[in-house]
């Protein structure tokens, strides 16, 4: 039967001193995706691996879903392309909206990873020479292995988009980061797991709103991205924690 799940690499916002930034893997028949790519990811990783007690090699994540630009959500991005480049000489598909390969690469990546040392020239290094590109856009599902996934923008500083991953009839909704949003809600609603950001300021999701949805909502969904000061402890919606595994 397939199973759907998830591992949890870290739940806190780009400030935190006490958790890695929000992101985490979907596993199905055997297959990572990895949600967003925080810096120094294999370390987020082996942390991962200690608390779970699953393995989580790097080797064997070849997929990346990156909801934004944001530096805590693809910091991680140049060292792992890097990483496969060099030692795995493979090239991890980047799954993500049009709006953010379009700037991904000259305003992010190019100036780390654009002109490369070979030990007697520099050589000139594009986007395809480290990545492939798998485009998701709202209203047109797409497939990654058993995975699908379907996508929605979310209300945020720059393009930022949500998702429902769906396998073997069950689905996992993911707010990505966002203002609140009733339409979010409503798109989210149907997974039988929802992970849903928390944080202050204009663009994040106050609890308050959060704990105000219907108890069926709430009893489905669980909290990330949320700030060092929040009390996990006492909230009304069960938080995440790093190294968990959760069956969707």
């Amino acid at each position: 039967m397939t199973e759907l799940e998830i591992v949890v690499l870290g739940v806190g916002d780009a400030f935190s001193t006490r958790h890695r930034p929000a992101s985490f893997l979907i596993c199905c028949d055997r297959r990572l995706v990895a949600v967003d790519c925080p810096d120094m990811y294999r370390a987020a990783l082996a942390r991962a691996e200690r608390l779970s007690g699953r393995a989580l090699p790097l080797g064997s994540i070849q997929d990346f879903i990156l909801t934004h630009v944001h530096g805590d959500h693809i910091g991680g991005v140049e060292g792992v392309g890097f990483y496969k480049h060099f030692v795995e000489k493979t090239r991890p598909t980047l799954i993500t909206t049009p709006e953010v390969r379009a700037v991904i690469w000259d305003r992010r990546l190019a100036v780390g990873m654009g002109r490369l040392w070979d030990g007697q020239r520099f050589v000139e290094r594009t986007f395809e020479d480290y990545f492939l590109f798998r485009p998701v856009q709202p209203e047109q599902p797409t497939t990654v292995g058993p995975i699908t996934i379907s996508v929605r923008s979310t209300i945020h500083h720059v393009p930022t988009f949500a998702l429902l991953a769906s396998a073997g009839g069950r689905t996992l909704g993911y707010s990505a980061d966002t203002a609140f949003d009733q339409g979010l809600i409503d798109f989210l609603a149907p997974a039988d797991l929802i992970i849903h950001e928390t944080n202050l300021g204009p663009a994040h999701t106050p609890y308050s709103r959060l704990r105000q949805l219907p108890g069926p909502i709430r009893d489905r969904m669980r909290l990330i991205h949320y700030p060092d000061d929040f009390d996990a402890a006492t909230s009304a919606i069960r938080c995440l924690r790093e190294g968990e595994i959760v069956r969707v």
